[in-house]
Order: C-alpha cells, then sequence, then structure tokens
C-alpha cells in the first residue's frame, strides 16, 4: 500500500528538529500517534551523505544503457521489436533443443543405454528438474554482476558444447554399449548389455552441461526481451502484454518442431543425426543472437541480490527490540529524491507488509553519518526484500502445473503405445504425441487477441481481458480438468485392453482405440499452459524489483523444476505404497501399464490440484499489486479498501 510522506532532512540537527515536533504531535493526539504507526510511511528520513558497498546514488536506474554501459541517446535506433524478434530466435532454438532431449533421451537411454524404462524416466525428470531449479543462478549472475545479454551469451555457449558432447555420444560407438542381438524382446526382458558406469557417466556429464547452460539462459532471456520496450510509452503495458504472448508463441514453435522434425530425423537417421541437429541449431541461433547486438537495449546489474537480502535480515535482527516510539529514532531511512542506492533500480514505494523487516531501515541517532548496510538499509532495499517474499505464494502454486506436465510428458507417451495412432493412412510415431499440446497453445495465442481479450473484457471490464494473477488462475483450473479427464480415459482404456485380452501384451497396439482420445487433456493442458505460464511471466517480470527481474523470472523456473523433482518424489511414493514384489501385487505405475493403475494416480493429482487451486486462490485475493510511479498497475483481486483511493494518501 502507497501511503509514505517522505520528509526531508537535511542534516542531523534539523532531523532532531523533526523528531522534537513528531514527539509534541504525538504527545498531544494519542489516537494520531495510533494511526501514524499503523503507516510507517510517514517516518521516512532522507540524506544525502549515504554510501553504501554497492556505490552511491543512481538517477533513472531503469534507464536503458548501451553494451557499453553508456545511456543510449536515441532510443529509437534500438529496441523494439526488431531486436526482440533476435531474442525470440535464440529462445525458439533452445527450447527446440530442450524439448528435443526431453523427448528423445528417455527413448536414447532404454533403446540405446539399455537402462531400464522407470530408472530413464526418473534420470530425465531430474535433469530436467535441475536444469529449472538451478536457473535462479543464472538469475543471480545476471542481476548482480553480468548483466543479462552476457549470462545468455556465455550459457549459450556452455549448452551448445553440452549438445555437441551428446551427439559424440550417439555417434561413436565406444561411448554406447554393444548392440548386437539386442532386439524388442531383449530389451523388455532386460537381456542386452548393460552400459558401462564409465559410459552412463561420460553422457550424464554433458547431459548435466546442457542443462547448466539452459539453466543460465532461461530466466534472462524473457526479461531481456521485456528490456526492449520503454516503460515511459504510454502503450507500454499492451507492448508488454504482446511480448510475453509471443515470447510464449517462440517457445511454442521450438517445442512443435522437436516433436515432429526431430522425431522424425532420428526415425529416419538415427540418433546421431537427431541430436546433430538440435547442436546446428543451437549454433545458429548463438550467431543470430550476437548479430543482433547493435539492437540491444541493456539494463545495468545492480550487485549481489543475495548481499542485498542479507544486509537486509541481519539489519532487522540487530534491531528488533527497537520499537519505532523510541526517543533514539530519526526515521526510516532513504535517498532524496529519485535517486536510489542500487544500481539498476528506481526507489520504490514504502508499504506496511512484514512490517518487521522494517527494523532494518530504522535510522538511529547511534547510526552516525556513515553507518554500515549491515546495521540500517535504504528502504527500496527494504522492500526489495519483500517484494521477493510476496511472489513465493503465487509461483509456488504454479508448482502443481509443472508436475502435471512432467506425468504427462512420461505416462500419456505409455499410454500411446497401447493405442493407434494411425490418421487415415498416415501413422504417427508414439514420441510425436505430445506435439499436440505444442499445437494447441499455437492456436491459443493466435486466437488469443482476437477472441478471448473481446470476450473475457466484456465479462471482467480489464483493459487485456482479465488480469495477469486471474490468467494464472484460469491456467490452473483448465489444468484441473485436463488431468480429470486423462482419469477418466484411462480408465476406460485399461477396461478396453483387459477385455480384449491385452492385459499382457502392453506393447502392442490395440486397433480398435484411437490415441487421439489423448488429444483431449494434450488440447487442455495446452490452453492452462498459455493463462498460467504467460501470466506468470508477465506478473513476475512486472512485480520483481527493477535490479532483480531475472531472479524474478527464475522464480518461474525453479517452480518447473520443483515439479519436475516433485513428480520422481510422487511416483516413487506411489511406487512403494501400492506394489508389494513378493506378494506379486503391481503398482499404480507398473511398467505393464494394463495391470496398473494410472487412472488412480491421475486422480490423485486431480485431488491435489483442487486443493492448490484453492491455496493460490487464497493467496491471489491477499495480494497487493506493485505501485509503480507513472505506470498504470494491476487492479487486485481483493477490493481496495476506500481510504488507499482518498488524495492526501496518494504517493508523493
Amino acid at each position: 500500500m502507497a501511503t509514505s510522506e517522505i520528509k526531508s532532512t537535511p542534516s542531523p540537527s534539523g532531523m532532531a528538529h523533526q523528531h522534537s515536533r513528531q514527539d509534541r504531535v504525538e504527545n498531544s493526539d494519542p489516537l494520531s500517534t495510533t494511526t501514524r504507526r499503523k503507516k510507517l510511511g510517514i517516518y521516512f528520513a532522507e540524506s544525502d551523505e549515504r554510501r553504501t558497498s554497492i556505490g552511491g546514488g543512481y538517477v533513472g536506474g531503469t534507464t536503458p544503457v548501451n553494451i557499453r554501459g553508456k545511456p543510449i541517446t536515441d532510443l529509437s535506433k534500438t529496441g523494439g521489436w526488431i531486436a526482440a524478434f533476435f531474442i525470440f530466435g535464440n529462445e525458439m532454438a533452445e527450447r527446440m533443443a530442450y524439448f528435443g532431449l526431453s523427448v528423445n533421451m528417455v527413448a536414447f537411454m532404454f533403446y540405446v543405454m539399455h537402462r531400464p524404462f522407470t530408472s530413464s524416466a526418473n534420470a530425465v525428470n531430474n535433469f530436467l528438474g535441475i536444469s529449472q531449479a538451478s536457473s535462479v543462478l543464472g538469475g543471480f549472475l545476471a542481476d548482480a554482476y553480468l548483466g543479462r545479454y552476457w549470462t545468455i551469451a556465455i550459457f549459450a555457449t556452455i549448452y551448445l558444447a553440452g549438445l555437441t558432447g551428446i551427439t559424440l555420444c550417439a555417434t561413436i560407438k565406444t561411448l554406447t554399449p554393444d548392440q548386437t542381438n539386442c532386439d524388442q524382446i531383449s530389451l523388455l526382458l532386460g537381456s542386452c548389455e548393460q552400459a558401462k558406469s564409465w559410459q552412463m557417466a561420460y553422457l550424464y556429464v554433458f547431459l548435466y552441461i546442457t542443462g547448466f547452460g539452459a539453466a543460465g539462459i532461461r530466466p534472462c532471456v524473457s526479461s531481456f526481451g521485456a528490456d526492449q520496450f520503454d516503460e515511459r510509452s504510454k502503450n507500454y503495458k499492451t507492448l508488454l502484454d504482446r511480448f510475453f504472448n509471443f515470447f510464449y508463441l517462440s517457445v511454442t514453435v521450438g517445442a512443435i518442431v522437436a516433436f515432429t522434425m526431430v522425431v522424425y530425423i532420428q526415425m529416419k537417421h538415427g540418433w546421431a543425426s537427431a541430436f546433430g541437429s538440435l547442436a546446428i541449431a543451437m549454433g545458429i541461433s548463438n550467431l543470430v543472437f550476437f548479430v543482433g547486438t547493435p539492437l540491444y537495449r541493456h539494463r545495468l546489474p545492480g550487485g549481489s541480490p543475495l548481499t542485498r537480502v542479507a544486509q537486509v535480515l541481519v539489519a532487522a535482527a540487530r534491531k528488533r527490540n527497537a520499537p519505532f516510539s523510541s526517543s533514539d529514532y530519526v526515521g526510516l531511512y532513504e535517498l532524496p529524491g529519485k535517486r536510489s542506492a542500487i544500481k539498476g533500480s528506481e526507489k520504490i514505494t514504502h508499504t506496511d507488509d512484514f512490517r518487521c523487516l522494517d527494523k532494518a531501515a530504522l535510522q538511529l541517532k547511534e547510526d552516525g553519518g556513515n553507518p554500515s548496510p549491515w546495521r540500517l538499509c535504504t528502504v527500496t532495499q527494504v522492500e526489495e526484500v519483500k517484494i521477493l517474499i510476496k511472489l513465493l505464494p503465487v509461483t509456488a502454486c504454479t508448482i502443481m502445473l509443472s508436475l502435471i506436465l512432467t506425468e504427462f510428458l512420461t505416462l500419456s507417451v505409455q499410454q500411446a503405445y497401447t493405442l493407434n495412432t494411425h490418421m487415415g493412412q498416415l501413422k504417427l510415431p508414439v514420441t510425436c504425441m505430445p506435439v499436440f499440446p505444442g499445437l494447441s497453445i499455437f492456436l491459443i495465442l493466435s486466437l488469443y487477441y482476437s477472441t478471448f481479450v473481446p470476450l473475457s473484457r466484456r465479462l471482467t471490464g480489464h483493459p487485456h481481458g482479465a488480469s495477469q494473477l486471474q490468467r494464472v488462475g484460469i491456467g490452473l483450473a483448465v489444468s484441473i480438468l485436463s488431468v480429470a479427464w486423462a482419469g477418466v480415459f484411462e480408465r476406460y482404456r485399461r477396461k478396453y485392453a483387459i477385455k480384449h485380452g491385452y492385459e499382457v501384451i502392453f506393447l502392442l497396439p490395440m486397433p480398435g482405440l484411437s490415441a487421439y482420445w489423448l488429444l483431449i487433456q494434450y488440447c487442455l493442458i495446452g490452453i492452462a499452459e498459455v493463462f498460467c505460464i504467460v501470466g506468470l511471466l508477465e506478473f513476475l517480470y512486472q512485480e520483481a524489483p527493477d535490479a532483480m527481474r531475472s531472479i524474478g523470472s527464475a522464480y518461474a523456473a525453479v517452480a518447473g523444476g520443483l515439479g519436475c523433482f516433485a513428480a520422481t518424489i510422487l511416483n516413487n511414493i506411489v511406487d512403494s505404497a501400492t506394489g508389494n514384489v513378493k506378494e506379486g501385487q503391481p503398482s499404480w505405475l507398473s511398467q505393464n501399464i494394463n495391470s496398473g493403475r494410472f487412472d488412480y494416480l491421475y486422480w490423485l493429482l486431480t485431488a491435489m490440484s483442487v486443493i492448490n487451486f484453492f491455496v493460490f486462490l487464497y493467496c491471489a485475493q491477499k495480494y497487493k499489486y506493485r505501485a509503480r510511479p507513472g505506470l498504470q498497475t494491476e487492479p487486485s483481486l481483493e477490493n481496495i479498501p476506500e481510504e488507499v483511493r482518498k488524495p492526501d494518501q496518494a504517493e508523493s
């Protein structure tokens, strides 16, 4: 809530005079004392003498600079959609490589490295999880030291090195076990020659190098693309909304290519050609990214965000017992005017959330003229920490969607192996089935502005059809429908298999049951992704502190990684809790899908999703969008209190 009234104190004596005047007011009016203590923003104090380890004050912290860190004199020659399209190309290739590995690596480990299907799926889930969860490292480096451009450049090169190593693994026979006399039956019986430990170690090393490269790129690309648009323009909100939709469209196109063209190359020309095509695409995208360098707008890195967070926590702990009514109290500390002590950041309006953290900005007489930042922090620095905390609950609620997506990536492919994948005379490979969520995403994004926005605008009155949090909520609601339908269809598919004598021969397709019934759950999860992930990315970019936007974007990637880990953990728990090897009782996740109970797992996920959805509604209802000077903010999902709208309490 923006209720700040900044009062300047140019000298210590002036601050003492202000404090004395406040004492007289408080003593004469107890009710006024209570009110003002609730609105801590009225206690702001300013000083021109503030010097921290981070540096001095910075004017226009979000002002774009060129690659040398100098202000751009003519913005018309940089940024905008032209620069963004170079970034879209890089993201398209990176996602193509990422999804190409995720859909093919399970099969590669099973058919070439001769690993059990379950352990192969878990290994790939862990790869996906680590790759996404470690994105916070890339966000940290970008915000703290390197900037988003150099972080993308460095980690894209690492990404290319990892893909090259994987291509060599599929090319050089020494790096894989002997394939002689290893047919389909031998694979199912586990009698093929197992990969040696050093061969698996080689594959894992380059697989995780690839994941490390993706982790550095992912949190920076969307933020770097959004940086190309001017926050001061009148249609900034519209441009940003369209950018994130186009950004996710490029992600989708990369996924579609991975699920079709790369799968086709693998079937016709082998694993080496498939993985090699990913490496070539990544190399071309890196070249395109560097070609666009003169057009890019950059934002200055603001120094270590983790250090700033630690300073706030330490300073607040030191002054935890200091009351705001103390006789030594001067005010809440902030720099004067528009300046901020944090490079790359504008000042942030004080809020009354997490008041315990305001103790870090509590200036006492004993602090002196030049206190340590580990003892006294600016209000902007404190508000950074508050924002990071406030973003956590909403982001955490999207972990459930990632968990469902991860389960679909493996379980629905197993379902497809038992179904008829013919479309007329054309037979689609099972590994192509995940392309349908991508196609549904492509269709929805194409119709988003012509269909959804006008219809929803009539219902909500929102200029963009729905607020960012409303879009996330719509996505989570649709994901419930998707996983519920998956449970219904799997129950029908299993009964059909048992009735027609396919219970044992679970890898033989059933001609009478089409795999295209899976399209319903695929299309629904695609719609869920469009609303939830795109809304979340835009939400995190706009709400995150100016100097922490890469870390803000990393929140979404970390949530995705935690969803992958959660899928592995859930599968292990379900497998051990529902199966009994001694008694011959198969688990829900039995390798023989017809004797397992995938439908029970889907319904368990449905119940978990419903609970998660109501938790999200509570968090969204409580969330207040960040007030940004000069920008139109999103309306909160809760009713705005009348006193907040009073002119005398507007932000100064």
